[in-house]
């Protein structure tokens, strides 16, 4: 047992004694449990204090030079936690986040993020519509993201980015960005048989590092680990420029975040867990079970890797994940004592590594929450 081991978990047993010694019980010879749903709950409540009392602007949004999509975030993480309309923070949220409705039915701030900002936004909006109040806006949002689809009479089925989702209706497309698209017609009431879920079904599927029917990309059997990547390059790629990203012989390298990404989209188009697809997602999760790491980048994106982590285990009904070394590991249990052990004295998180600004404490801290609103206990 190697000395960081050593060091990484007594930190954590010592942070949550501090944090929640009213959690932990004690059997007659027996090492101390946590109670895992008090630990949550306590470290949800310290977390959304901190954005609403420090987080929040005057104006009622969160990051301003980020644009919509932190306040979407940090509001959708508030009402998936447990608080209401009425909550003053997420009140004055949603009403800021309305500025930002333009006239053709984006949600956006400046322009360069106009799909992912409005996915977050409708994300935020279909869980605050009480009573329609959103409808006409959730509506006008639909027709715009589905308008930035990579689809028919764009691309043709046969092309790789056919289906695909990027920042905008020129970029180029990536799982990501059609993640959040999947999610945000979910919201709405979309069907997972509609044609736009479908057409993003085959560009997600074309991300899966996997040799089959449903992968006819020149990338699919050069890993066929089940896992995901973020983009489908459709120019020749040259290895040697990034090892991160590129195997040796090409392939592209699969990491955590993307393929819960890629498995929750799969799921949310309706596949079953029998899909060789699906299975093979769940295959490389097993294989590379982690709440310290995002699997492939290390602290890179972090919390956003456990927001993936959390909803996609949840959206695919999975209860215990069997790890590398044969363990059943209680994900919810394992994610909410990790976030506990990182959460700042102030009640933020934030990532020292500055990659996707999740230095930023907003950004961080929403994903947190939204990370453990999915680690409520199953009724």
């Amino acid at each position: 047992m190697n000395s960081r081991w050593n060091f990484r978990h007594a930190r954590c047993f010592f942070v949550l004694l501090a944090l929640a010694a009213p959690v932990l019980s004690h059997a007659q010879d027996a090492k101390p449990t946590v109670d895992t749903e008090a630990l949550r709950k306590q470290v949800v409540d310290k977390g959304l204090q901190f954005l609403a009392e420090t987080g929040q602007s005057p104006s009622g949004t969160f990051s301003d030079s980020a644009g919509p999509g932190v306040t979407a975030l940090a509001i959708t993480a508030a009402l998936r936690n447990g608080r209401d309309t009425d909550d003053p923070m997420v009140k004055k949220g949603l009403a800021a986040l309305e500025q930002f409705v333009k006239p053709d039915g984006g949600i956006y701030g400046n322009g360069r993020l106009k799909n992912y900002e409005t996915c977050v936004a409708m994300l935020c909006f279909s869980a605050a519509n009480r009573n329609g109040k959103y409808d006409a806006i959730l509506a006008r949002a639909k027709d715009f993201v589905t308008g930035v689809q990579r689809g028919d009479g764009q691309r043709a089925p046969s092309d790789p980015w056919y289906g695909g989702v990027g920042y905008d209706a020129d970029g180029r497309p990536d799982l990501s960005n059609t993640g959040y698209f999947i999610e945000a017609l979910k919201a709405v009431e979309t069907g997972p048989n509609d044609p736009a879920i479908q057409r993003a079904l085959v560009f997600i599927s074309r991300c899966q590092n996997l040799n089959n029917e449903y992968n006819d990309t020149q990338f699919a059997a050069k890993v066929d680990d089940g896992g995901f990547y973020y983009e489908i390059p459709v120019t020749k790629i040259d290895p040697s420029t990034s090892e991160e990203r590129f195997t040796p012989n090409g392939g592209l390298r699969s990491y955590g975040s993307m393929s819960y990404t890629g498995l929750k989209s799969m799921i949310f188009a309706g596949l079953a867990a029998e899909d060789p697809r699906v299975k093979a997602a769940t295959q490389w999760i097993e294989k590379n079970y982690d709440v310290e790491n995002n699997p492939g980048l290390g602290s890179a994106g972090l919390y956003y890797y456990y927001h993936t982590f959390a909803s996609a285990l949840k959206a695919a009904g999975i209860t215990t994940v069997k790890d590398a070394q044969g363990n059943q590991r209680d994900w919810r249990a394992d994610l909410v004592q990790e976030l506990a052990s990182r959460q700042q004295p102030d009640g933020s998180w934030a990532n020292e590594n500055r990659r996707w600004f999740e230095n930023d404490k907003n950004l961080a801290t929403c994903f947190a929450l939204m990370a453990l609103g999915h680690c409520e206990p199953i009724p």
